[in-house]
């Protein structure tokens, strides 16, 4: 058993790992190969490149790399087609991955794509070109299936292997302890993203917000846990030129060690917002994308929904603060931020929310993923 996997995100690399260690109790002797991250190499995913070659963001950033990208796809297509997996897995970033699902899928490879596209979100056109580039989309959040359904395309319900992974009490005492953080003290835990890009974005004006929270309470315990140690030096100095005044202590890694420590986070739109939730931390959420990326997003008209992250989005109304392109300023996030710390009757209603979402999604994700590509496998080689 062969099985190729493209992630193009540190979100992408946990999810590609957990779905790898299930897929190697169904298939023991199975080989896998792709583009994968640290945590895939782990797991026994041979890395033909790396997931850092993938991670840009917005319209504008993907063009400026697009020559690039387009090479490595052809490139990887190739060497796919050769190798001839029993199955190519799509592990989320969805435009590079569904274009090259297609390829395959041309080329009578059978192919699956892991995390849904937001296609109920924006764009719901694309849904058809989905069913064209995959045999099944492995689907996170509940009422995904049913909007393919719709299209006759073949999709499942699988849960979210980070509900698993994430214990449903978390324990802050133990975390403050590992990070040497004193129990009583007030601790705001830092996300700026996995990707250059929104750390470019979003490092100076969450800087900012934690100097002036820091202002507001004396004695604040800032923490951010980085994902590489580029992104690592590039927050750090973006932080010493644009609010020293904030005096963030950096982590290497050790995101979950963070979130389970903090009180509040400040956190960049994406699934470190749902890891936040599942954690049971309040949070205040930021997005910022390239000026000609959002302009056009507004403008056309292509958004189909009122929210963005993650609780929000799997709640059906506004659980956390979000703030999008210009609103993200450092004084509106800090104001937010500051009312988590205002009002713990707040707090404890929107942590008994987290706690429901983190229920529905607790369901063996990465074993029912697994169950689900291995049933797919099954009625293909039963077919004539």
């Amino acid at each position: 058993m062969r099985i190729a996997l493209v992630a193009g995100e540190t979100s992408g690399d946990t999810l590609g790992a957990a779905l790898i260690e299930a897929l190697r109790r169904q298939f023991p002797a199975a080989e896998f190969a792709g583009v994968a991250g640290p945590k895939m190499r782990d797991a026994g995913c041979a890395a033909w490149h790396d997931i850092d070659e993938l991670a840009v963001m917005g319209l504008t950033e993907v063009m400026t790399h697009l020559p690039r990208l387009m090479r490595l796809r052809s490139s990887l297509r190739r060497q796919i087609i050769d190798w001839r997996p029993d199955v190519f897995i799509g592990v989320d970033y969805k435009e590079f991955n569904l274009g090259l699902a297609r390829q395959l899928k041309r080329a009578g490879l059978t192919t699956v794509q892991y995390v849904s596209p937001q296609v109920w979100a924006w764009r719901q056109g694309r849904v058809r070109t989905i069913g064209e580039a995959v045999d099944l989309v492995l689907c996170l959040f509940p009422f995904e299936p049913d909007f393919y359904r719709e299209y006759g395309v073949r999709a499942a319900f699988v849960g979210h292997p980070l509900a698993d992974q994430i214990p449903l009490e978390v324990d802050r005492v133990a975390a403050r302890a590992q990070l040497g953080i004193d129990a009583s003290a007030r601790v705001l835990a830092v996300l700026p993203g996995s990707r250059r890009g929104e750390v470019e974005k979003l490092s100076g004006v969450f800087a900012g917000a934690t100097g002036l929270l820091a202002a507001r309470f004396p004695g604040l315990v800032s923490i951010a846990p980085m994902v590489t140690p580029a992104l690592r030096a590039l927050f750090a100095a973006r932080c010493a030129r644009q609010a020293p005044e904030a005096k963030i202590r950096l982590l290497d890694g050790q995101a979950r060690v963070a979130l389970a420590a903090a009180d509040v986070v400040l956190v960049a739109s994406g699934t470190a917002t749902l890891e936040t939730a599942l954690s049971g931390r309040p949070m205040v959420v930021a997005y910022k994308l390239g000026h000609i990326t959002a302009f056009l997003l507004r403008t056309l008209g292509l958004v189909k929904i009122k929210h963005f992250s993650q609780p929000n989005l799997l709640a059906g109304t506004e659980l956390v603060p979000e703030f999008f392109q210009e609103a993200a300023s450092a004084e509106n996030l800090a104001n937010a931020l500051a009312r988590w710390f205002d009002q713990p009757a707040e707090v404890t209603r929107v942590q008994k929310a987290f706690a429901a979402i983190h229920a529905r999604l607790r369901c063996n994700g990465a074993e029912r993923a697994a169950a689900e590509i291995a049933a797919l496998l099954e009625a293909k080689m039963a077919t004539p």
